[in-house]
């Protein structure tokens, strides 16, 4: 159960900057943040697991890599939701 909250509150910071990054943190909120971070942690390790390293928010939260994979997957799901919804990157 604690590695459950610990991946939704490390999530949740992941999303938060990488919406610093991709100038969206005025459109979103705190359950964004959290779904952003946890669904580009996902989409990092898919993309990158394999350069990178770095395993998953539950087992590896603290681990840097998994830190740098989570937040390039986030910037990359930003990317494509502002190019679905306004037709640029940024």
């Amino acid at each position: 159960m604690i590695s459950f909250i610990i991946a939704l509150v490390m999530g949740g910071i992941i999303g938060w900057v990488a919406s610093l990054i991709m100038n969206r943190d005025a459109s979103m909120g705190i359950f964004w943040n959290i779904v952003v971070g946890c669904v580009g942690s996902i989409l990092g390790r898919f993309l990158l697991g394999g350069l990178l390293g770095g395993g998953h928010l539950r087992g590896d939260a603290f681990d840097p890599m998994t830190l740098v994979t989570a937040l390039i997957g986030a910037v990359i799901l930003l990317g494509i939701v502002n190019l679905v919804k306004r037709g640029r990157v940024r």
